[in-house]
């Protein structure tokens, strides 16, 4: 059954990172949401946000809590959204032998490709969101960096020539935090566009 704004449940990953954040904008919305923390939870979510955090500690706890397996095959097919180290865990190939991606989406990124913490920074990107322009609050907070975007992944917004909002199929990343703002516009993207048609 096609899900409706109403009858949705988002979960978000909820082993490490800034989830709260997410479910709180979730709530703000109206979607019901629920913490992610075991596999078998997966099944009775309609989609699932991957927050940012620390992508090496989120591998290794994805790998202890034994939900691998069971995250590959939700991200491949079920929508699934990956803000900063989330994106990192979503790509195809990352710079890093500690982190084991979950292969969801055509992407290499580089782990920290606009600096350490020290040299985070807010700025508003220009994001195309259902053919229309749409500016966003942006965070880049060690984030990572796209150096190489695979065939059927689309660019949604740059940031001085490198793609920072992308999607392909059932898969959204972003480089850069909106939930950490008042910001509500790629949340409501993500689900209006990825849950809701799913």
């Amino acid at each position: 059954m096609k899900a409706t704004a109403k009858n949705i449940m988002v979960g978000v990953l909820a082993l490490q990172g800034d989830f709260e954040r997410h479910l709180s904008q979730l709530e703000r919305l109206n979607i019901s949401s629920v913490e992610i923390r075991r596999a078998d939870r997966l099944k009775d979510i309609d989609g699932l946000i991957i927050p940012g955090g620390e992508s090496t500690t989120m591998s290794n706890l994805i790998d202890r809590f034994e939900m691998r397996e069971t995250l590959v095959d939700f991200c491949a097919s079920m929508p699934v959204w990956g803000t900063c180290a989330g994106m990192i865990m979503l790509a195809r190939e990352v710079d890093h032998n500690m982190v084991r991606p979950l292969n969801a989406i055509d992407l290499s990124v580089k782990r920290n490709g606009y600096g350490r913490q020290v040299y985070s920074f807010f700025t508003e990107v220009t994001a195309q969101l259902n053919g229309n322009a749409a500016s966003l609050k942006a965070s880049f907070i060690r984030a990572p960096m796209v150096s190489r975007v695979g065939p059927g992944v689309a660019v949604l917004a740059a940031y001085k020539d490198s793609p920072v909002l992308l999607s392909s199929r059932n898969c959204l990343v972003s480089s850069f935090h909106t939930e950490l703002d008042d910001d509500l516009a790629l949340t409501r993207f993500f689900v209006d566009k990825f849950v809701s048609k799913a």
